[in-house]
């Protein structure tokens, strides 16, 4: 079942790209933040929406928003991601899929690739806006304008 405008976002811990324990209970109440899934680690497009966040993440946390980053890869592979990239935001491994499941992000490409989707999130956890789009360009500009307009 997907997420839906209006829906909270469901509960979850994951291991973040330090191997430690993230608890979504960590911003839920206390911040808005954007969580944007995305295929792989060090592939082209995975690495530009990565990049394009880390470059305007600063204007995220201006505004008061966190930013996410989840996909199947591993801790070890999300930590040599971080590093190679300077990304300042938290990457959660997620391989057993189950959050994908949980959010309905669909595979896309045949279903041979895990999908890319970015969800915006109020600060009372709330989803305001979601994006599905292979074109990993677009999916750091529309977040961040939703971000800006939310009260």
């Amino acid at each position: 079942m997907a997420l839906e405008k209006g829906d909270i976002i469901p509960d979850f811990k994951l291991k973040n790209q330090n191997g430690n324990e993230f608890n979504i209970d960590s911003l839920k109440g206390k911040q808005a933040f954007v969580i944007y899934f995305y295929p792989k680690n060090f592939t082209p497009g995975c690495t530009k929406e990565a990049c394009n966040f880390r470059d305007s993440y600063e204007d995220f946390k201006e505004l008061g928003a966190e930013v996410i980053g989840v996909s199947s890869d591993n801790q070890s592979s999300h930590e040599k991601f971080s590093k190679k990239h300077n990304l300042p935001f938290t990457l959660l491994s997620d391989a057993s899929g189950r959050l994908r499941k949980k959010f309905g992000v669909k595979k896309s490409l045949l279903g041979l690739v895990p999908g890319r989707e970015t969800f915006v999130f109020n600060k009372n956890g709330q989803l305001v806006y979601k994006f599905n789009n292979l074109d990993a360009s677009k999916h750091m500009q529309k977040a961040l304008k939703v971000i800006k307009n939310l009260e």
